[in-house]
């Protein structure tokens, strides 16, 4: 654990941080009407706690066990000033102990961007922000020839674990058995710097993945990986991201007008185009915008 550790660590390490636009982020003012709101235990403590399941670059860039830069880090403080609460970062190992942990009451939110799916909205609620398409990231010159989702049979693909990519990962993988092609080897990964390592080192054939970070990581991999799969929709339908809050919680209610004020006033705006984001743009926040199920 710890030598994966030190691994992971260094590789981050070699990441030169994404060219970004001179935007600057507009401070915000604390909006007492929303303070307020929040529940009677956040406002006595003065703070909050966002959990996040490792690095999500640009959205999230994990620095050590408390810190971290990217747009949601962005996003977060802008947040934190607007609400009046101090907002800190938590990491935990996957997805499922990310919502693990909220659901227990141990953090108050996940900022994110997490995939928003209707089984997902059984048990949490997604305050919606990003919309986001899912790709592959392959070597270059692509020599496992995958371009869609029905090229997979038979490949190594890294996925992260727990997440809606490794659901239809599987499923295309009884789809390629069914017609009697091979099996997807699929590997489970519990954090994207570990999945596209496995590529770039030609453990897996491609990661399949979200495609804000795939572009990220891409222009950080000096020549040696590539973009497949874009403009299709590889086993998806729309896409949308959020933070996550316990169901039904008012903690909810008082995001999504946040997120609304961030919005309206540029802030958010510049955040996505000072991290390259801007295809991911939504013109307003919502909540559990999934309609439809991962086809």
């Amino acid at each position: 654990m710890k030598k994966h550790a030190i691994a992971l660590a260094l590789m981050l390490a070699t990441l030169s941080t994404v060219s970004q636009a001179a935007e600057t982020i507009p401070l915000q003012k604390m909006d007492q009407a929303l303070h307020d709101r929040l529940p009677d235990a956040v406002k006595s403590a003065g703070k909050m706690t966002s959990v996040n399941n490792g690095s999500f670059p640009p959205y999230e860039i994990v620095e050590g066990p408390t810190s971290m830069t990217g747009a949601s880090a962005d996003l977060t403080e802008a947040l934190a000033q607007l609400l009046g609460v101090k907002i800190e970062h938590a990491t935990v190992s996957g997805l499922p102990g990310l919502l693990a942990g909220i659901k227990s009451g141990r953090y108050q939110l996940a900022i994110g961007p997490v995939g928003d799916y209707p089984d997902r909205q059984q048990k949490n609620d997604f305050i919606d922000f990003v919309q986001e398409f899912v790709v592959f990231a392959v070597q270059k010159g692509n020599p496992a020839k995958i371009n869609g989702l029905d090229d997979t049979c038979g490949k190594r693909i890294a996925v992260m674990a727990g997440g809606s990519a490794e659901q239809v990962i599987r499923k295309q993988s009884i789809a390629c058995t069914t017609a009697g092609k091979a099996a997807v080897t699929v590997q489970s990964f519990t954090d994207q710097p570990s999945s596209i390592l496995a590529v770039r080192s030609k453990r897996s054939d491609a990661f399949f993945s979200s495609q804000a970070p795939l572009v990220y990581f891409v222009q950080q991999a000096d020549g040696q990986l590539e973009l497949t799969g874009t403009g299709q929709k590889n086993g998806f339908g729309d896409i949308f991201q959020g933070t996550v809050v316990p169901k039904d919680s008012p903690l909810g209610d008082v995001v999504l007008d946040a997120y609304k004020v961030l919005f309206t006033n540029g802030t958010y705006a510049a955040i996505m185009k000072k991290w390259q984001l801007d295809g991911n743009i939504i013109s307003a926040p919502g909540r559990n915008l999934a309609q439809g199920a991962v086809k």
